[in-house]
């Protein structure tokens, strides 16, 4: 009863805020973090299974058909931009789970430890930054390992007119687009969500 009165004396646009940031903070924190497990998982299963700096030995051949060593090199320059993205996924979801934690800061009737607008803003700020600096690093791992696939698909029919065995793509690479795309989503969900509240805030 007493925390439903002092939620009543509270301003209405602070009550509206502190709504705002409990809600969306709580969503963007379960979004993100479930998403960056899932990633988290396949990222961890790949770095057990592909070598990213030594070329599979070649595959035994017959009689006048060249082999061709299939390479995981993928799995370096694009694997380790997906990792970083992915480590800074997780300091996403600890922000937007600071939001819960700022909300009730707000949702007090209690002045003196009431955080301020300029307080509030400048905590989604960071929380964007956050979100585009792992959308970026993912990204960017993305294209490596994109690429590095698409160039491989090419290579396979060119190598079976030179009568060489082509570099297969494995199912365990298009695992790591997989993951890269559910930290894209991530990082999507958690700069959608501070722009929500940024929008909240400006409406106060």
């Amino acid at each position: 009863m007493a925390n439903r009165s002092e939620s009543f004396s509270l301003p209405p646009a602070v009550r509206r805020a502190a709504g705002a940031f409990r809600i969306i903070g709580w969503i963007s924190f379960w979004a993100q973090i479930v998403l960056a497990v899932v990633s988290a998982g396949v990222l961890s299963f790949a770095s057990l299974n592909l070598n990213a700096n030594a070329p599979r030995p070649s595959i035994p051949t017959a009689p006048g058909v060249t082999p061709v060593a299939t390479d995981n090199s993928i799995t370096g320059f694009g694997f380790f931009f997906a990792v970083c993205g992915l480590v800074v996924l997780f300091i996403g979801a600890y922000w937007a789970f600071r939001y819960t934690r700022l909300s009730r800061r707000l949702a007090t009737s209690n002045t003196q430890i009431r955080p301020k607008r300029g307080d509030a803003v400048q905590a989604l700020r960071i929380g964007l930054l956050i979100n585009l600096v792992g959308m970026l690093l993912t990204i960017l791992g993305a294209q490596a390992i994109v690429g590095a696939l698409v160039a491989k698909s090419m290579s396979q029919g060119f190598a079976v007119f030179a009568g060489s065995i082509p570099p297969y793509i494995s199912p365990l690479q298009i695992f790591l687009v997989q993951a890269n795309i559910n930290t894209i989503m991530a990082h999507f969900v958690g700069v959608g969500s501070t722009l929500w509240l940024i929008q909240t805030m400006n409406r106060q």
